[in-house]
C-alpha cells in the first residue's frame, strides 16, 4: 500500500559503537529507521527522504521507502520481464503475432545486457530466447500457458545461453537509460546477419518494444516509458501510392491461364490463383475456403461467404501444434463473415474445379499434395513456374506480379479503375477505405497511356482556344 501520509523526524544519536546515528521517519503511522555510522551519512539519508516527501511522492507503507527507491530495489531484470511480458500475450494473441513478439523480445534482450563478455554466439542466444524463452507451451498438470524453458528440458547450448543471459540481463530500471535503450534500438533495426532491416520490419519491433515497457508502467516497474524521449523517430511509411505495376486483365488471364500448364499441382491451383484476383482474396482465406462458403449457379454471377482464414505459421506458435491457424477474418469479429460477389469466369474455374478435384474431407476445396493445408511454398512455386511462361522475357526481370499477393493488389485495382464505390472496394476486399488507399492503389499495366491521351486532348483544347 502506498501512503502520501509521512513524517521525517530529525536525526537521533544512540548507544551503538558501529552505528549511533538513527534516521526515523513515520508512513501512514508505521515507524520506520535506519541507522548510520556517521551524522553525515545520516543527514544525507533524511535529506533525500525530505526531498521525495516535498516533490509529492508516495512512499510504501510496508517498507517506508519512496516509490521510485523501492522500484529500483524490487526491479526485476529484463528477460525476466520480457519473459513475463510474452507469457502475459500469448493466450489472447493471433499466432503470427506470437512470433512477432519473440522475435523483437529476442533482439531487444541480447543487447539490454552488461557485458558482452563470455556471450554465447549470436544466432544461437536469439535463437534460445526466441524459441524458447518467449515461446509458451500448454502445462499438461494446470492446462495453463508456461514458459517453454520452464516445461521441458532444452539442449545444452540453449540451456548455457540462457543462463548467460539470465546472469547479466540488466534491470528494467535501468534499461531506461537513454543509451541502453539507443543500443536496443539499433539491434532490431538490424537482421541477425547485420544488415539493414526493412522499414515495416523495424516498426513492428519497435512498437513490441514500446508495449513491453507499457507493461513495465502497468507492474509499477518503470514510472514512464523511456521511448516518449528518445529522439529516435521509427522510419516514416509513405501515403504514396505505390506504383509499382500490377498484372492487368489481360497479363491476368495469361498467368492464369500458365498456371494451368504446371503439371497437375498447376491444374489443382488453378481456381487458388482464381479466387485472388476475380475475389481479391487473400491466400489464407482461400487456404479456408469450403465448399459450404460457394454459392455456384449454372449462369452468371455467384458469390462466396467468408467466413475462415488459415493463416500459415510454425507449428510452434500454435496451440495445437498445427502449421496453420484456423481463425476469423481479419481484423473482423470472430464469427463475422464477408460475402463477396464473383464474376461468372470465377464461378466456371471453382465449378470445373469441383467437377475434376472435388474436395477434402473436410470441405476444403484446395489441399496440399500431402493433403493438410496448402503452404505457401507449394503455391508460390506453382506461380513462379507459370509467370516465366506467360510474361515476356523482359517482365519476368521486373517486379510486375512477381508474387501471388500482386493478384489480389491487381484485382483491388482493376475494381477502382472499373469505377466501383471506393468504400464497397474496400469492404470487398475486407479492409478500411484508408488501406485501400495506403496499399492498394495500384497502376494497371498499359492504362497510363490512355492517360496520357486524356492530358493530350486536353492541352491540345487549350491550344486551340
Amino acid at each position: 500500500m502506498k501512503s502520501y501520509d509521512v513524517r521525517v523526524w530529525g536525526i537521533r544519536q544512540r548507544n551503538s559503537k558501529t552505528a549511533p546515528f538513527q534516521v526515523r521517519w513515520t508512513v501512514n503511522g508505521k515507524v520506520h529507521q535506519e541507522p548510520f555510522a556517521t551524522k553525515t551519512l545520516a543527514d544525507a539519508r533524511r535529506s533525500a527522504l525530505v526531498t521525495s516527501q516535498r516533490a509529492g511522492e508516495a512512499f510504501d507503507v510496508a517498507s517506508g521507502l519512496p516509490v521510485s527507491e523501492l522500484r529500483e530495489a524490487t526491479s526485476p531484470t529484463w528477460y525476466e520481464h520480457a519473459c513475463a511480458y510474452a507469457l502475459m500475450k500469448w493466450p489472447a494473441s493471433a499466432a503470427k503475432h506470437r512470433a512477432s513478439i519473440a522475435e523483437a523480445l529476442a533482439a531487444v534482450t541480447a543487447s539490454f545486457v552488461s557485458t558482452q563478455r563470455g556471450a554465447p554466439d549470436r544466432a544461437v542466444l536469439r535463437g534460445a530466447l526466441q524459441m524458447w524463452a518467449f515461446r509458451m507451451v500448454l502445462d499438461p498438470a494446470t492446462g495453463e500457458h508456461v514458459n517453454r524453458k520452464d516445461a521441458e528440458e532444452p539442449p545444452a547450448e540453449v540451456r548455457r545461453a540462457l543462463a548467460w543471459v539470465a546472469d547479466h540481463s540488466l534491470k528494467v530500471v535501468d534499461v531506461a537509460e537513454s543509451d541502453v535503450v539507443r543500443t536496443a534500438l539499433r539491434a532490431l533495426s538490424k537482421t541477425l546477419a547485420g544488415k539493414q532491416a526493412a522499414d515495416n520490419t523495424i516498426c513492428r519491433k519497435r512498437a513490441v518494444l514500446s508495449n513491453a515497457f507499457r507493461y513495465a508502467i502497468e507492474r509499477d516497474l518503470l514510472a514512464a516509458n523511456p521511448l516518449d524521449r528518445i529522439d529516435w523517430p521509427p522510419p516514416e511509411t509513405t501515403d504514396e501510392v505505390d506504383f509499382e505495376f500490377v498484372p492487368g486483365p489481360e497479363q491476368a488471364a495469361e498467368l492464369l491461364a500458365a498456371v494451368q500448364g504446371i503439371g497437375t499441382r498447376g491444374r489443382h491451383l488453378h481456381a487458388f490463383f482464381g479466387c485472388m484476383y476475380y475475389a481479391a482474396m487473400r491466400p489464407a482465406e482461400v487456404a479456408g475456403l469450403k465448399r459450404s462458403n460457394c454459392k455456384l449457379p449454372a449462369q452468371g454471377w455467384g458469390e462466396l461467404v467468408l467466413s475462415k482464414s488459415r493463416p500459415e505459421v510454425g507449428s510452434g506458435w500454435t496451440d495445437d501444434g498445427k502449421s496453420y491457424e484456423e481463425r476469423g477474418l481479419e481484423r473482423r469479429a470472430r464469427k463475422a463473415t464477408r460475402p463477396v460477389p464473383i464474376p461468372p469466369v470465377l464461378v466456371a474455374m471453382l465449378r470445373t474445379h469441383l467437377d475434376e478435384q472435388g474436395t477434402a474431407p473436410d470441405g476444403l476445396l484446395f489441399r496440399a499434395v500431402r493433403d493438410g493445408r496448402v503452404r505457401s511454398t507449394e503455391y508460390t512455386q506453382v506461380w513462379q513456374a507459370a509467370r516465366v511462361k506467360a510474361p515476356s522475357a523482359e517482365e519476368v526481370e521486373t517486379p510486375l506480379a512477381d508474387v501471388p499477393y500482386s493478384l489480389r493488389h491487381a484485382c483491388v485495382s482493376l475494381w477502382i479503375k472499373a469505377g466501383v464505390d471506393p468504400v464497397e472496394v474496400a469492404r470487398l476486399a475486407g479492409h478500411s477505405p484508408a488501406v485501400l488507399w495506403k496499399f492498394y492503389a495500384k497502376l494497371l499495366r498499359g492504362h497510363q497511356e490512355a492517360s496520357n491521351r486524356m492530358i493530350d486532348a486536353a492541352l491540345e483544347a487549350r491550344r486551340d482556344a
